[in-house]
């Protein structure tokens, strides 16, 4: 678990990622999910809805390290212009951030403020929601092919394609089923919807980038699950509205 902390977050110090790491995935998104909670309580209590909003999402991306919205941007400038398939595999691996980018990061990052300030933000909604988007791309990582010949995500990439997919059933549909029971007798409806929009974001995502690149490479595990994780904050918006 330790490094999978390390691989997703700024805690767990520098420890190597290896191929037992992805099944711990759906826990750090968890704990994270946890935290985030813990974050909106206390601001909630001092501050408007909007205020304690803002600072839960500033929170995320502190603990992320800044890692999935900055596969978010790397992903739009490689998978949206109308590129060929090794000119968004150089783009997606410049630093520098384009329009794509900066467009897409400024949207999203809107589009979760406004779900967190206009819903009725509960610790196990966040939890649900966080711990599925961990899932789905540990999923995406164990049996979608990956696009580069290198690559930070490599590292935990699996040797046995039956073994892989058989995690990453268990893994995918357990973390699933799990937190849609509990969003559901927690959140009613849109509780157990979330974890599936989450689902569905990711794919998205997943399915795009194996259209535009044969495959995924570590931004677009870091978008899927910025997407996954909007769409879901999107359902439990939409629960919450009259």
């Amino acid at each position: 678990m330790t490094a999978a902390l390390a691989f997703l977050t700024c805690l767990g110090g520098a420890t190597t990622p290896d191929g037992r790491t992805l099944r711990w995935f759906p826990a750090v998104g968890a704990l994270i999910g946890l935290a985030l909670g813990l974050v909106w309580a206390g601001s909630d209590a001092v501050w408007t809805p909007l205020v304690a909003a803002t600072i839960v999402v500033a929170a995320d991306l502190a603990i992320t390290g800044l890692l999935h919205v900055d596969g978010l941007a790397d992903s739009a400038d490689g998978l949206l212009p109308p590129l060929d398939r090794d000119r968004r595999l150089a783009v997606m691996a410049d630093p520098t951030t384009g329009a794509f980018g900066v467009a897409t990061i400024g949207a999203v990052l809107l589009v979760r403020v406004a779900c967190l300030a206009t819903t009725p933000v509960t610790i196990v909604g966040l939890v649900t929601v966080w711990a599925t988007a961990r899932a789905a791309i540990a999923v995406v990582a164990l049996v979608v092919p990956y696009a580069r010949p290198d690559g930070l995500a490599r590292a935990f990439l699996p040797d046995d394609a039956a073994a892989a997919r058989t995690t990453a059933a268990m893994l995918g549909a357990g973390t699933l089923a799990v937190a849609a029971l509990v969003g559901a007798v927690a959140g009613g409806v849109s509780g157990l919807l979330a974890p599936v929009a989450v689902a569905v974001g990711a794919a998205a995502v997943t399915l795009l980038a194996v259209r535009r690149l044969d495959g995924f490479t570590g931004d677009v595990l870091g978008a899927a699950c910025v997407v996954g994780e909007t769409a879901g904050l999107l359902v439990l918006a939409a629960g919450a509205a009259p």
